[in-house]
């Protein structure tokens, strides 16, 4: 009998069953393959890209400024009002201008309304805190601390022979505040404290390194060479040449922002000289050390030996008149 092709015959040996496949091992779930994350919410997931960005530059510092002319005009406005509520007894600016109170309230609100307004700002337009931008880095200056204090000493010793070899006027506006013991306490503390903070943020914290930028952008554009890579901290590397030029005008706007105490008149000229040169320290320590700390810390140092200087020659400030 003949089986149809789809039957089997009963002689045929019957085959063995199959065996079951065994399975591919299961793979961790990190190998798996995920789903594309939207492109919207990958700007929030992802790490930015490094920025290449040299920071601060001199859009920044007309930032700083327009801040600046901000609490300035808020620093007058109070002293105005100051003026029409009697404050302190005074309701004349020619007396409120050589006042101790007047001089140190509307500094005071100069600063802390400029630099709190940058304190806000700048770090969203840096993506870094704000005295990391500045490249604060106190571990660096603490570290040379020895230095540093040798540095201000040697300030100090040039503002010595300055003194002997070209006096400044013995009228000048910072001068007339030193009338009472308590205007003396209320300027040494003032001078050791906000004056150094607050002018190193501004001129080796901003105004330093924008003109250095400013100058190697010049150069960059002018020859075709390309920017200098940046440091490992994301900070600049400039040019001797434009550390040196940076340097100069730096320093020569700081003497003339101090202009008004020490006064316009030719004996201002040491006075002049000596700022200058106190800020050419004050910038070849911000720029070897890469710390705007290390400048804070030789200006403060600097100062409170001025002062401590003026104390001991006045008796504790109880003889102004022999200053």
């Amino acid at each position: 009998m003949t089986a149809f092709p789809d039957e089997t015959p009963e002689t045929q040996p019957t085959p063995p069953p199959a065996q079951p496949l065994a399975p591919f091992p299961a793979a961790p779930p990190s190998e798996l393959p995920q789903p594309e994350e939207p492109l919207l919410f990958r700007q929030f997931t992802m790490p930015p890209p490094p920025r290449d960005e040299r920071i601060p530059h001199i859009g920044h510092v007309g930032i700083l400024v327009l801040m600046a002319l901000t609490g300035l005009l808020t620093a007058i406005l109070i002293a105005r009002a100051g003026l029409a509520l009697h404050l302190f007894g005074i309701s004349t600016l020619e007396k409120a201008a050589t006042d101790i109170h007047y001089t140190l309230l509307t500094e005071g609100i100069f600063y802390v309304v400029t630099f709190a307004a940058a304190w806000l700002l700048f770090p969203l337009l840096w993506e870094k805190s704000f005295l990391a931008g500045l490249q604060w880095r106190a571990g660096a200056a603490l570290h040379r601390a020895g230095y540093l204090f040798g540095a201000a000493a040697a300030c100090f010793g040039l503002a010595l022979v300055n003194g002997l070899l070209l006096p400044g006027p013995t009228d000048a506006p910072i001068d007339k505040m030193f009338r009472t013991p308590g205007a003396a306490w209320l300027l040494f503390v003032f001078g050791v404290t906000f004056a150094p903070f607050f002018e190193e943020i501004a001129f080796r914290g901003f105004l330093l390194p924008a003109v250095a930028t400013a100058f190697d952008w010049c150069v960059e554009q002018a020859t075709g060479q390309l920017p200098r890579p940046l440091h490992r901290n994301g900070h600049p590397r400039w040019s001797l040449p434009a550390m040196v030029t940076a340097t100069i005008s730096t320093s020569l706007v700081f003497a003339l922002m101090h202009a008004e105490q020490t006064g316009t008149s030719l004996k201002s000229f040491g006075p002049f000289v000596l700022l200058t040169c106190v800020s050419c320290v004050l910038c070849l320590i911000r720029l070897v050390t890469r710390s705007l700390a290390a400048s804070v810390a030789v200006h403060a140092c600097y100062n409170f030996l001025l002062f401590s200087l003026m104390f001991l020659g006045t008796s504790g400030f109880k003889h102004l008149e022999n200053m």
